[in-house]
Order: C-alpha cells, then structure tokens, then sequence
C-alpha cells in the first residue's frame, strides 16, 4: 500500500481499534507457485497491548502460504465507499474512495495445539456473545470429540508485526467545509450513503481540530 503522509495512521490504540471492529482480514503471501490470499477472522492477542494479532488457517492453507516458514500480509478494512465530486460544490472535481486500511507484515509464529484450541474458543465466544442465547463452542450438542477433530483441521498462529502500514483516507486535503459537506451526505439518505464512514470522517475531522487547539 504506497503511503501518503498526509494520510498516514500511526496511532497504536486507532489501529487496534480498526483491526478490532473489523477482524475479517486478507492473508496474502507469495508462496512456491506464486501469491496466494486466504480470508480469515484475526483477532488481537488478548495478552500483548500491541499489534500482536492471532487467527488461524485451514489445512492444507497453512501449506500453500508456507505459514511461519515466510513473511505473510495480513490486511485489516475498515470503513470505506464512493465519494461524489457533487458533494464538493461547484468546482473541478473527480470521484475518490474514502477509506481506512491497516497492513501488517511478518513471520508468523505456529500455535501449539494447547494455544490454538484457546484461540478458537475465544474467537467463537467473541461473536458468539452478541447473542441472546450465546452457544460456546463446549457447548452441547458439542462434544470434546467433534471440538478437537475441527481443531485438528485448523492451524493457529500468532503474528507480531514487524512491519505496519496504515493509512486513513478520508479527504483530510479537502478544506473544512468540503469535509462537513461531505460527511452530512454519507449521513444522509442518498445513493452512496455510508453513515460507518461518515462516523470515520468525523472522528478524524475532530482528531484534527483538536491537535490544532
């Protein structure tokens, strides 16, 4: 992702919140025949404060990206969607995406199967708890048999970036009164309306005008 520093994201707890609200991730690596990408749920490693984010893959995934033998690209998306050269008024103007992405690079470490077994419990009882009659994976009609034969097809990993790209799009060149314009018409209820987007917007418009304070 080529970076722009007036768009760059550096913040740790922003990024953690990013990877957070949005655990659906790419997996990208160049493997023997070639790159290869994968989707998988990631999240952040409940015992590490950083960007330490841990998941898993499927067998025979683990093979194909050559997994804790070579660097891996786990790419995080947040909120994103079409920005109309309407919205800025009556001057010269073309269409932009807005959006928020977060890159993190480097060789994964293999979970043991004791820690990958903790790794799916907790992803299943992160979702799984939103709802009002949340099933945990021990959970009958489950049986530690049918768990430990699907955790038997999973490999798990930890990954402790060694590189990190972040970059937060979201028309921070445009003047102040174009961004307001901008975000009322995301909050809005024509086409391309994103309201998650418009919340982004807004909560970078206000980072900025609180530095400047």
């Amino acid at each position: 992702m080529r970076q722009n520093p007036s768009f760059a994201m550096t913040d740790p707890a922003e990024l953690r919140r990013i990877i957070e609200l949005n655990p659906w991730a790419t997996l990208v690596s160049d493997a023997e025949d070639g790159l290869v990408a994968s989707h998988y749920v990631m999240l952040l490693d409940d015992g590490r404060d950083d960007l330490t984010v841990v998941g898993h893959v499927g067998r025979p995934d683990d093979l194909i990206h050559g997994l804790g033998e070579r660097e891996i690209l786990i790419a995080f998306q947040g909120p994103h969607g079409y920005i109309s050269p309407g919205w800025y008024g009556d001057v010269q103007a073309v269409p932009t995406w807005n959006h928020v992405s977060v890159h993190l690079s480097g060789v994964p470490e293999i979970l043991s199967d004791a820690e990958n077994l903790r790794v799916l419990e907790r992803m299943v009882d992160v979702f799984e708890n939103r709802m009002p009659s949340p099933r945990g994976m021990w959970q009958l009609p489950n049986d530690e048999a049918f768990v430990h034969r699907l955790a038997a097809g999973t490999v798990g990993f930890r990954l402790t970036p060694a590189r990190i790209v972040a970059k937060r799009k979201l028309s921070q060149n445009k003047p102040a009164e174009i961004v307001d314009e901008v975000i009322a018409a995301l909050e809005g209820d024509a086409a391309h309306a994103d309201p998650a987007l418009a919340a982004e917007m807004r909560r970078a418009r206000d980072e900025r005008r609180g530095s400047r304070s």
